[in-house]
């Protein structure tokens, strides 16, 4: 057993909230059931790495010291972006948790953002009988459960801010920002690095995106109804999705080879007409958009700050570079290099707006979802200066 997870309960002020099982209407009961999300939350616990080995009293430690961690970082944020949001975050709870509650508080999140998905999938293909919704809905969540524990043991913290909109939820009306201790301690004592220089760094980067929803109301409901297409698009047509679904699997096997380009991952293969071509696109404008920024707060502070941010900063980024066979082709699979990609396109397009016009020219973005950065723009920092007038 992962010896962090002994300490679920005593790292988070409130339960995780409970699984969505059901709303009145007979079809959106059976689009969730086509999934076992409670499955897919007890696989990624089966299946979850072991952690670093901790006494009791560091455990207590660790999750103190990253809740101070998590507090320092706020006004460092507000001072970078100058956003009015980040003054005194107060509208939504940080909860250090374990990889398993990682883990099930995304199924959490999952079920929020496929269930208008699985509704159309359902729409498309009619009514089906209990056995065979529960033969998928089986299926389904074992595999999703064991991407989540891959997944598990990678991610240092998350701003989620769909756990709110969860049937039965306790989490506060913006959503939680979860820190993973166990992960983020196995990186401090991988790059053998000062622990609360490393926390700290980290929370800046988790804590801008937690700023950057309560300086834009409306991004949840913008993002999600970007998530609701793509999906809904993708799972739309179910008798071409396997085709397509085994013709990626052909190009991931390619691209493994020797000397192979890199590609995007095999499940952004599935999308291939213009329409799905074009909610990627959005999609993968906002998500560069919103990690970039949030490394241009976590790399604009200084030894002030962070007094051994240079040696953070170098050995962070050569990390990755012996991984091995396996780990390669899933990352290759879900596309994780693709998004280490968006990390630094969208930090290069804030750093070059911020250059020109400031970051309170910058911080137009966050006015309306009308000024969002396209993906052409992303790449291309001059075209959004110049529709925005900057």
């Amino acid at each position: 057993m992962d010896p962090m997870e002994p300490s679920a309960s005593e790292t988070s002020s409130k339960p995780l909230p409970k699984t969505p099982s059901g709303t009145t209407s007979e079809a959106s009961v059976q689009a969730q059931d086509l999934i076992n999300w409670e499955l897919a939350a007890s696989t990624a616990a089966r299946l979850t790495p072991a952690g670093p080995v901790l006494s009791a009293a560091e455990i207590g430690a660790a999750v103190e010291n990253l809740r101070l961690m998590a507090d320092i970082s706020v006004p460092h944020v507000h001072h970078i972006t100058g956003l009015d949001a980040a003054r005194d975050l107060r509208d939504s709870e940080v909860l250090v948790v374990d990889r398993a509650s990682w883990a099930k508080a995304n199924t959490q999140s999952f079920a929020v953002m496929l269930k208008p998905a699985m509704e159309k999938l359902l729409e498309g293909r009619g009514s089906l009988s209990p056995g065979a919704a529960g033969i998928s809905a089986a299926i389904t969540g074992s595999q999703l459960g064991a991407i989540l524990a891959f997944l598990s043991s990678k991610v240092l913290g998350q701003y989620d801010p769909f756990s709110a909109l969860a049937e039965n939820s306790t989490a506060p009306a913006s959503g939680r920002l979860l820190l993973v201790a166990p992960n983020i301690i196995s990186v401090e004592r991988e790059l053998n690095v000062e622990p609360a220089d490393f926390r700290l760094w980290v929370c800046l980067h988790e804590q801008t995106h937690r700023v950057q929803f309560a300086a834009a109301p409306w991004l949840r409901h913008h993002m999600l109804q970007e998530i609701e297409n793509l999906s809904g698009l993708l799972l739309g047509n179910v008798d071409s999705l396997m085709e397509r679904a085994s013709a990626a699997a052909k190009s991931l096997k390619d691209r493994t080879a020797p000397g192979a380009a890199p590609g995007r991952g095999a499940i952004l293969d599935l999308l291939q007409n213009p329409e799905e071509k074009a909610a990627l696109s959005r999609l993968t404008a906002l998500m560069s958009l919103l990690e970039g920024h949030a490394n241009v707060v976590m790399d604009a502070v200084d030894a002030s700050i962070v007094p051994s941010v240079k040696t953070i900063r170098q050995r962070f980024n050569a990390r990755g570079q012996d991984r091995g066979v396996i780990e390669k082709f899933i990352r290759n699979l879900l596309g994780l290099d693709a998004k280490m990609r968006q990390y630094s396109d969208g930090a290069k397009f804030v750093r070059e707006v911020v250059d020109a016009a400031g970051m309170a020219g910058f911080n137009r973005v966050w006015e309306s979802a009308e000024n969002l950065p396209s993906e052409p723009e992303i790449h291309d920092s001059k075209l959004w200066l110049d529709r925005m007038g900057l």
